[in-house]
């Protein structure tokens, strides 16, 4: 299921906009959970700096846990050989953790930077956790810009679906665009696979639900949220079927157990808010989730009443405590508490 996308700081605004006039800096520092734009712009700005046939040349790459900074400044000192540029990219140095010296060295460097010359930091594997307060945080602030990649708005990502699609020979309405976000989540590099997927096995021009439904890998929490969702409405021999195929696919016990315990307690936060007459977006507020989400957990709180709500939580709860305390079938004990969400 999807997760909302943090708040933008503006920085991506920033790069973009730099990459479209052609100024560069010299220094960057590219982070964020959306790895797909991440690459996206950092070859963009490649092709902007080194022409086609010199990137053996004028293209370095280092990786983080195994430079220094005299390995990093020593790379970025060369020269760049027919290109008016080299580009620097250090993957996965944290400038944070580096020894007193190696900070001390590279903000010294950062104040004087060739040129020629491009560096940029990249945190792929490790996050970019930076310290305010210190005097590096103060140098690159003032020397670089730090590029935060976060999680798109539902808006601006339905809109590159739709495009992707469109790119395929395929067409989708923003509302299947919306239900393959909370069916695959909301990171592009994600849904990319999913949407070739879903583009070669439509036979017709317009992607329906089924082709979705058909060959996408959904998400844990979203087969959950299918799942408890039918409970609520009653259907309960689809619960199960959705259930079996969980079990079916081998998702640990433990996995199943957390994503109920959270839709339980998000749908009865729902409930609460059709009480007070309160609104989806109050509720994906709570939440921070994404709209789309939002409303199909209101649509699910309309079905269900305060009563049953805390009836659930409470077999939730014990049916967790058994899992984790006692013996017995784990899949065993998560039907046993699919049935007495049906029948108790």
């Amino acid at each position: 299921m999807a997760k909302p996308k943090q708040k933008s700081d503006g920085s991506l605004e920033r790069f973009k906009s730099e990459l479209k006039e052609k100024v560069p800096r010299r220094l960057y520092v590219l982070h964020g959970e959306e790895v797909y734009l991440r690459q996206h712009y950092l070859s963009r700005l490649r092709e902007l700096l080194i022409p086609a046939g010199m990137e053996a040349f004028n293209d370095k790459l280092l990786e983080g846990k195994e430079v220094s900074a005299r390995d990093i400044i020593a790379a970025a000192d060369c020269f760049p050989m027919m290109s008016e540029h080299t580009l620097v990219v250090v993957r996965d140095y944290d400038l944070f953790k580096a020894n007193e010296a190696d900070r001390a060295a590279l903000m010294s460097y950062f104040a004087d930077l060739p040129e020629y010359v491009c560096l940029v930091f990249v945190y792929d594997l490790i996050p970019y956790k930076p310290d305010a307060r210190t005097k590096l945080a103060a140098a690159l602030k003032e020397h670089g810009l730090v590029v935060d990649f976060p999680r798109q708005e539902q808006e601006q990502l339905v809109d590159w679906i739709v495009r992707r699609f469109k790119a395929a020979g395929k067409s989708v309405d923003s509302e299947l665009a919306k239900y393959l976000i909370f069916l695959c989540g909301d990171l592009m590099q994600d849904l990319i696979p999913e949407i070739g997927k879903i583009a070669a096995y439509a036979k017709g021009a317009r992607v329906t639900k089924s082709d979705v439904d058909a060959v996408a890998a959904p998400r844990l929490d979203a087969v959950v949220f299918q799942l408890s969702d039918a409970v609520g409405a009653g259907q309960y021999d689809k619960a199960l079927g959705v259930l079996a195929d969980l079990l079916h696919m081998q998702e640990p016990p433990q996995l199943i157990m957390a994503a109920l315990g959270k839709y339980f307690r998000q749908l009865y936060a729902a409930r609460v808010a059709l009480e007070e007459r309160r609104t989806a977006d109050d509720v994906a507020g709570l939440w921070k989730m994404h709209p789309f989400v939002a409303s199909k957990l209101m649509a699910a709180a309309h079905k269900v009443d305060l009563a049953w709500c805390r009836a659930a939580l409470r077999r939730v709860a014990e049916t967790d405590v058994a899992l984790k305390t006692a013996g017995g079938d784990p899949d065993q004990t998560l039907t046993g508490l699919v049935l007495s969400l049906a029948y108790g």
